[in-house]
Formats: structure tokens, C-alpha cells, sequence
């Protein structure tokens, strides 16, 4: 069900007294807030499943990206994760440093970089594997509550980024 709106000259505007707009801009009446909110609320429930790895949340997301394929360049990288080069780099160099990636000048176009898995880096995801099962524990949510909450976030990015993969 729509909300009731009145046509305005450029666009449409919510109807109602001040108590009606005055809900609308509530924090907890707004999808961002709560996004950003649980947001921040998944990552820190990460952060004890992800300490025995010595990985924060960016890392893991970026070593899962290169268990499914490595090697892969920082713009391909970036692509899959929707972060720009200039979040990436420092994150790659830190995980470079720690010995789980390997980051090259591309032979036939330096401009490009490649970012392959050491054996360090590999190794890993065995280590790894169990935090997905873990976090759906800490969650608390039936796993069919989780796949259909996973499918709709999924839904809405490719709504917003315009795409329909």
C-alpha cells in the first residue's frame, strides 16, 4: 500500500498534518537507518569469529572474493566487492604484509595490477570455513529467514546499482 501523496509541481509529497511528516522523518520509520544500523550490528558480530584468523571484515570479504577466483586484478577485486582502488590498495597492502596475498604488475599492461593468493592466504579458507555457520548461529534467525533476508538485500543492490544480473 502507498502512502497518500498530493502532487506538487515537480514532484509528489507526503499529505498530512505536521504529526504525519514528523513520523516520516523518525529514525526508526527510515530503511537507511535501519540497513546501517544491522550493518554495523552483522560486522561487529564478525569481529570475534574473525579475530582467530587475524582478518578484520574487509579482509575476509576480500579473501573470500579470491578463494572463489585468484588471481584476479585490484579493478576486477573491486568490482566484486564495490569498493574503489583507493579503499582496496591500503587494504591489499595490510593483507600483503601479513603474507596472504601477492600483488604484481601485470607483464602485459602495468597499469593493471594482479592480486594472487599465497599459500598462507589458501590455507586459510579451510580455517575459515566454519564462520558463515557461525555467524547464522549467533543470529539466532531460521536459516529460511536468512536465505529470504540474503535474496532481498541482494534484490534491492541490484535494483539500486540499475542492474538485473
Amino acid at each position: 500500500m502507498s502512502p497518500k501523496t498530493t502532487k506538487t509541481t515537480d514532484r509528489q509529497t507526503p499529505t498530512g498534518d505536521r504529526q504525519g511528516v514528523a513520523d516520516q522523518l523518525r529514525l526508526d520509520n527510515q530503511l537507511c537507518f535501519a540497513l546501517y544500523a544491522a550493518t554495523g550490528l552483522v560486522t561487529r558480530a564478525y569481529r570475534p569469529l574473525l579475530e582467530p584468523l587475524n582478518l578484520t571484515y574487509p579482509q575476509y570479504l576480500a579473501m573470500m572474493a579470491l578463494w572463489e577466483k585468484a588471481p584476479r586484478t585490484v579493478s576486477d577485486l573491486g568490482e566484486a566487492l564495490g569498493l574503489d582502488s583507493g579503499t582496496l590498495t591500503p587494504l591489499l597492502k595490510r593483507m600483503e604484509g601479513a603474507g596472504l596475498v601477492r600483488r604484481t604488475r601485470d607483464k602485459a599492461d602495468e597499469r593493471r595490477v594482479q592480486i594472487t593468493l599465497t599459500d598462507q592466504g589458501a590455507a586459510l579458507q579451510e580455517k575459515a570455513a566454519g564462520v558463515p555457520f557461525a555467524l547464522a548461529c549467533a543470529l539466532d534467525l531460521p536459516g529460511e529467514e536468512i536465505v529470504a533476508l540474503r535474496a532481498t538485500l541482494q534484490d534491492l543492490a541490484r535494483k539500486l546499482r540499475g542492474t538485473e544480473d
